[in-house]
């Protein structure tokens, strides 16, 4: 991209600028939580709006002059919910762990109990990892998988942990699950304690949005936390979406503010609404149900490789491999070689993993951003094949040196599109 003032202005950042433009161009970028975003919505990312202080919501705002951020603010809030099918759409949040800290913030009281994820089953952090500071606010219990090698949920488990710990808030979602949860259990294991259901919808806003996974809302979840960059291809940021309940609603947009954030970044919110519209194109389903297909190519090269695959597969964007316990590489080791070759991706420790958090077993890896790409089912199974050469050779310079090759080769037959309507 051409930023003529920078080059002029300040070499430095420049330089970094360039250097990270070169290597998405030139490299492959498997990080599941990461993908592109259109020029449109650079374009909204560096507008005017970011000069304007908007604190408050649309109609309601603290400072003068907001007839075009309430437009935009607005456009957000309708499209979110219509691709979403819910009533209610909060688009101020700065990204998934704000929403998440404000949905607590609104629905629960000092001491109350969060029943979520364990995080070496594929929770995240928010959903109640003892490093947080949120774990000496709040109460968390934890559900497991019950066979790692299918991913199924121990659904009986969850029932008698809600049972037993009375959870204000039964909470879905994941940071590094690879299989689809049964919301209407969900749901209903929530309502039978009087809790309300909550989806951390992070990674997978935008195969919902894309009609590729099942929308939580069609199965009784109350709210749905989620990211708008991931699968969604928006900007970093974040919003909470109500199904149905005004009160919760209500209670939400307080918890944002005045009770959790100040003024709204609206050069975000308007590049929200840009994704959004590009998301209810038709061609963002074809989108969608092609990182699903791309994901399938991959797990089958891996399955084909005897690479020990958490949950024994994918049925969404990522895949969660065990290279140490199948390939005797760490998965610092495995990041830093596959980096080395062009592939970017994530350590990330499996479930119940030994090993430590910056060293751990596993790694994490996903078809988003190179489906973006356009990327088909034979490239993505070449990239899997590439990756387990690699690393079945990290110690061979003239291997990877070929396999580094083939990758640029490859990205750069394939590169990131500007438009994506």
């Amino acid at each position: 991209m051409e930023i003529p003032f920078i080059d002029a202005q300040d070499k430095e950042v420049a330089a970094a600028i360039h250097g990270e433009e070169k290597r998405e161009e030139e490299g492959l970028e498997l990080i599941p939580s990461e993908n592109y975003v259109s020029k449109a919505v650079h374009e909204a990312l560096g507008s005017v709006m970011t000069n304007k202080y908007s604190e408050g919501y649309p109609g309601a705002r603290y400072y003068g002059g907001q007839q075009y951020t309430d437009i935009v603010e607005n456009i957000a809030r309708d499209r979110a919910k219509q691709l979403f099918n819910c009533k209610f759409a909060n688009v101020q949040p700065l990204s998934g762990a704000p929403a998440n800290v404000a949905t607590y913030f609104a629905l629960l009281q000092p001491g109350d109990t969060v029943l979520g994820m364990d995080l070496s089953h594929g929770g995240h952090l928010t959903h109640g990892h003892p490093v947080t500071y949120l774990t000496k606010i709040f109460k968390f219990v934890r559900y497991k998988m019950k066979d790692t090698a299918t991913g199924e949920i121990d659904y009986d488990e969850m029932l008698e942990v809600a049972k037993r710990e009375k959870p204000k808030i039964v909470l879905a979602g994941y940071s590094a699950y690879s299989r689809e949860l049964d919301y209407a259990k969900i749901s209903t294991i929530a309502k039978e304690v009087g809790a309300v259901s909550m989806m951390d919808a992070a990674h997978i806003a935008g195969l919902i949005a894309g009609k590729a996974h099942k929308n939580p809302f069609d199965y009784g979840i109350d709210v749905v936390t989620t990211t708008t960059h991931k699968t969604l291809r928006g900007p970093r940021g974040g919003m909470i979406l109500t199904r149905d309940n005004e009160e919760i609603a209500k209670k939400i947009d307080k918890a944002i503010f005045p009770g959790f954030q100040g003024g709204p970044h609206m050069h975000q919110i308007a590049g929200k609404a840009v994704a959004f519209g590009e998301a209810l194109h038709p061609s963002f389903q074809t989108y969608a149900a092609q990182i699903l297909k791309n994901a399938k190519a991959m797990e089958a090269v891996f399955a084909r490789e005897n690479v020990r695959m958490i949950g024994g597969g994918t049925s969404n964007h990522l895949i969660l491999a065990d290279v140490f316990g199948s390939l005797g590489v760490t998965g610092q080791d495995a990041e830093r070689v596959l980096d080395e070759v062009g592939i970017t991706l994530n350590k990330n420790a499996i479930a119940d993993d030994t090993r430590k958090p910056m060293d751990p077993s596993g790694i994490r890896f996903g078809t988003p951003a190179i489906t973006t790409r356009k990327f088909g089912e034979a490239e993505c199974a070449r990239v899997a094949e590439l990756m387990i050469e690699t690393l079945r050779n990290k110690d061979n310079a003239d291997v990877k040196a070929k396999i580094r090759s083939e990758i640029k080769e490859l990205a750069l037959k394939f590169p990131i599109p500007d438009s994506f309507v």
